[in-house]
């Protein structure tokens, strides 16, 4: 009887985990206006492409995914899921929305201002547009 009980606790507690857990993905990012509205000054192509998959290999990897899945070693240590960039959800955002993510981060998303030039993060959200189903 005391096993059942506890087995109730924990679930409960597992459940209530996820939960927030879900809850805390799902919260929209604030992109404020001049950024959804910014166009992406740099021509994309295979040289834009490959310079991208050269910073995001060093820099968004381990999280996201060699193939923006999600699914990089540091993924399972973090408290929200690091997004799938295939989906349609996030292919729907403008370069901008996905600009201002990366320069300025949130939570567990470092801000890569000062660490990326904004060409740099240009390159890298066009690579991320190759991550398309």
């Amino acid at each position: 009887m005391i096993m059942k009980a506890l087995k109730l606790v924990f679930t409960g507690a597992a459940v209530l985990m996820l939960s927030a857990t879900l809850m805390a993905q799902t919260k929209p990012w604030d992109v404020p206006a001049n950024f959804k509205t910014m166009k992406n000054p740099v021509a994309k192509g295979d040289a834009s492409n490959k310079a991208g998959l050269a910073i995001f290999i060093k820099n968004c990897a381990s999280c996201h995914g060699k193939a923006g899945l999600g699914d990089g070693v540091k993924a399972r240590a973090l408290k929200t899921f690091p997004g799938d960039f295939s989906k349609a959800e996030y292919q729907g955002q403008t370069d901008g929305d996905q600009f201002y993510k990366t320069k300025n981060g949130r939570a567990e998303m470092p801000k890569y201002e000062g660490k990326l030039t904004d060409d740099d993060i240009w390159n890298v959200v066009n690579y991320m547009r190759t991550f398309k189903k």
